[in-house]
C-alpha cells in the first residue's frame, strides 16, 4: 500500500494515482452529466478510498450547481409542533435520497436571515420555512430579499404557514380552525370566554384568535377576553395568572396552541382549579404530549407530519406555474376538558 501522503490529500493526488486527468477525477465525484467510464469510475474511487481522500462537499455542489440538502427553520426544535414536522420532512426526504439539516431561530425571526445567507452559501437545494409569518415590514422585507437570492441562485423555497412570500407555501388553516372549535364549544353550552392568545406580532396566533372571536360573534355572544403571552409553555402559564388576577367570570378558555394551553392547566392547578369541574380549557395543534395530560385535551387538530411531507412533496415537484398552494385543514377534536354544560 502506498504511504499516506503528507498533508491533506487532494483530488490531484487522487487523478495521479488512479492515472486519470483531473477533470476525469473530479467528474468521477460530482455527479457530472458527462459520462465517465465505469472503469475508469472505478479506478478513481479506489485511489480515493487508498489515500483516504474526502471529497470536498462545496467543491461538488459548486460543480453540480447544489447539493442533495434541505434545510429545514424552525422556530423552536424543542416545541412538538415543529419536531413532528421536521419528522415528516425527514421521512420524505428520505424516500428522494435528501439529506435535511434543522437550524432553530430560537423564536427570533431575524435569525432566518442569517440561515438563508448560509444555507445560500452551501448550495443547499432548498429552504422549508416552518413556523408563523410576523407583522414586521422591514424584517420582511430582508427575508424577501434573501429568498430571491437564494432563488436567482437555483435554489429553492417552500414556506409552512401563511402566504406571505411570493414562494410554494403549505397554508395551514388557522382561523377557519379556530372558528370551527368555537363553534363547537358554543354547541356544548359555553357561553362566557377567555383567549389566550399569544404574540400580538405573531401571524399564526392572531389568526387563531381572531377565527375563534368571529365564530363566538357567529354565534351572537359576547366578545371574549383576550389576554397575550408568549407562544409558548411557561407563556400560557404567565397568560393563565394573569387572567385569574382578572377575576373575569369565564367557563372556558382557549389557548391559541397546545403548549400554552399546557402551561395554563399547570397554572389553574396551583391555583386551585379542578379541569374541567372548574373550568373548560382547549388548545389547538392536537401535540403529540397531549397523549399524557390529564384531563385529556379538546383542540384542533393538524397533521403535523403532512405538513412536513407536503413542503418537500412541493421541493421535488415541478407541477405548474408558481408559486403553488397547498392548504391544509384542522379537525375538531372534542375531549375530557370541554364537557358538555346543557
Amino acid at each position: 500500500m502506498t504511504d499516506q501522503l503528507p498533508g491533506p490529500v487532494t483530488l490531484m493526488d487522487v487523478a495521479h494515482e488512479a492515472g486519470v486527468s483531473l477533470a476525469t477525477a473530479s467528474r468521477a465525484f460530482n455527479g457530472s452529466t458527462r459520462n465517465v467510464r465505469a472503469d475508469l469510475k472505478e479506478r478513481v474511487l479506489a485511489a480515493a478510498l487508498k489515500l483516504n481522500y474526502s471529497a470536498n462537499a462545496p467543491a461538488q455542489a459548486m460543480a453540480r450547481g447544489t447539493t442533495n440538502v434541505v434545510g429545514l427553520i424552525v422556530h423552536d426544535i424543542a416545541d412538538p409542533y415543529f419536531s413532528s414536522i421536521a419528522a415528516g420532512v425527514m421521512e420524505a426526504a428520505d424516500e428522494h435520497h435528501l439529506l435535511v439539516t434543522v437550524g432553530s431561530t430560537m423564536r427570533r425571526p431575524e435569525r432566518e436571515l442569517d440561515y438563508l445567507g448560509t444555507l445560500r452559501g452551501q448550495r443547499s437545494r432548498a429552504i422549508i420555512l416552518a413556523g408563523s409569518r410576523v407583522d414586521d415590514p422591514a424584517l420582511n422585507a430582508r427575508l424577501l430579499t434573501e429568498v430571491e437570492a437564494f432563488q436567482r441562485s437555483g435554489g429553492h423555497v417552500v414556506v409552512i404557514s401563511q402566504a406571505k412570500l411570493p414562494v410554494d407555501t403549505v397554508i395551514v388553516e388557522n382561523r377557519k380552525g379556530a372558528r370551527q372549535l368555537a363553534q363547537s364549544l358554543v354547541g356544548l353550552g359555553y357561553k362566557k370566554f377567555a383567549i389566550l392568545a399569544g404574540p400580538r406580532g405573531l401571524l399564526t396566533a392572531r389568526d387563531r384568535c381572531q377565527g375563534f372571536r368571529d365564530g363566538l360573534a357567529k354565534a351572537g355572544l359576547p366578545a371574549p377576553v383576550v389576554v397575550p403571552g408568549a407562544f409558548t409553555r411557561d407563556g400560557g402559564y404567565g397568560a393563565m395568572q394573569e387572567l385569574l388576577e382578572i377575576g373575569a367570570t369565564v367557563e372556558c378558555v382557549f389557548a391559541v396552541n397546545d403548549v400554552m394551553a399546557m402551561g395554563a392547566m399547570a397554572a389553574c392547578r396551583e391555583n386551585g382549579l379542578r379541569l374541567p369541574d372548574d373550568l373548560a380549557m382547549a388548545g389547538f395543534d392536537d401535540i403529540a404530549t397531549l397523549r399524557d395530560v390529564d384531563p385529556s385535551l379538546t383542540t384542533v387538530r393538524l397533521p403535523l407530519e403532512q405538513l412536513g411531507q407536503a413542503a418537500l412533496d412541493l421541493i421535488v415537484t415541478i407541477d405548474g406555474p408558481r408559486p403553488r398552494q397547498t392548504r391544509v385543514a384542522g379537525q375538531v377534536v372534542i375531549r375530557a376538558s370541554t364537557p358538555p354544560r346543557h
